[in-house]
This record gives C-alpha cells, sequence and structure tokens, in this order.
C-alpha cells in the first residue's frame, strides 16, 4: 500500500490533533472560547487592580487550575513593577458536560427514532428502541466530563507585604509553585 504525501501529512496532523488534546492544560496564555476555553486571561480594573482567570481543559485537575491562577497573578505583579498582592475574592467554577456515543438520528428514520427513556435506581438512566437488538441491554458509553475554571481580582501593592491572610509575596509564589507548573511543549 503506497501513501501519498498529502494523505500521510493529513494523518500526521490528526495525529497530532489528538495527542495535543490528551495533556492537561499547560501555563499558557488563553485560547479557545466557551466550554474549550484554556489557560489564563487577565484584565485590569482600575490602576493595581485586576481580574486574573486560569481555565484548565477537562485532564487538568482542580489543584493544578488553582496553582496556576496564584502563580499568574504573582507573575502579573512583577510585571506591574509590584512586590505583594492582596487577593479580594477567589472562586473556582466546576463546569460539567455529559456526552453519549449513541449518537442522536442513527436510527432508521434519520433524526426521528421512537425509543423511550426510564431511569432504574441501580443502573441509571436506560433507554429502549424497537428498532435494536436487545431492549434492556443497549450497549453505549455515557461519558461525563468536568472542567474547572479560577477567577480571583487581585490589588497590587509595593514594599512590604502586608500581615494579611489574603496578600502573597509575588517572589516567594513563584520561587515555590515555579517547579510545580508545567510550561506548553514545543511542537
Amino acid at each position: 500500500m503506497k501513501l501519498s504525501a498529502k494523505s500521510l501529512a493529513l494523518a500526521l496532523a490528526g495525529g497530532l490533533a489528538v495527542a495535543s488534546c490528551a495533556y492537561p492544560t499547560p501555563y499558557q496564555p488563553a485560547t479557545g472560547t466557551g466550554f474549550s476555553r484554556a489557560g489564563y486571561s487577565d484584565e485590569m480594573i482600575e490602576p493595581n487592580r485586576f481580574r486574573v482567570s486560569f481555565a484548565g481543559n477537562t485532564l487538568t485537575s482542580r489543584e493544578t487550575v488553582e496553582r496556576y491562577l496564584l502563580y499568574r497573578s504573582a507573575q502579573l505583579t512583577l510585571e506591574q513593577g509590584g512586590d505583594f498582592f492582596v487577593m479580594v475574592n477567589r472562586d473556582t467554577d466546576h463546569q460539567q458536560r455529559t456526552y453519549n456515543s449513541q449518537p442522536f438520528g442513527a436510527g432508521p428514520y434519520g433524526y426521528w427514532s421512537p425509543y423511550w427513556s426510564y431511569y432504574r435506581p441501580r443502573y441509571g438512566w436506560r433507554y429502549w428502541d424497537p428498532f435494536y437488538d436487545d431492549p434492556f441491554g443497549r450497549n453505549f458509553d455515557v461519558r461525563t466530563v468536568d472542567r474547572y475554571e479560577a477567577v480571583a481580582e487581585i490589588m497590587i501593592g509595593r514594599g512590604p507585604k502586608p500581615n494579611d491572610v489574603h496578600a502573597f509575596d509575588a517572589r516567594a509564589v513563584i520561587q515555590n509553585l515555579g517547579p510545580q507548573v508545567e510550561m506548553p511543549r514545543a511542537r
């Protein structure tokens, strides 16, 4: 079997696209939108006050998302010439989506098919369709995907860090969390 250069290039590009999705979100500027958004972003609210966020993909843990939010806050503080930052407020949003491997409209009538759904406490949601084999033992996969996004409003300050539990020394945060931060892989 002989492959053309074009089909080989398409196969490699497809493989790289799939492989790039198989890793947690690295520490990088945000890309994508909505549920697919991943990375950090920040915006100035007023001088020395910023809204910072980090969104992970479906493979990024909540702890990693919150760690990267702190790291980005410290990095932004140093970029702005500050020494410490105070977290005015912070929140982590948990989003969840459920996918079914049996696509809607896969029956013999296209997008309409007579079927019923019912709930069994021990087995969860089940479906019955008269046009498929075993009506009570359908083999399909339901997958739930979790995604986290952490958001904080910070105030940047100069000089010694105040004696406040919400205040962080930016250089100490960079030094302590830096080894745990994964930068993007070279492609």
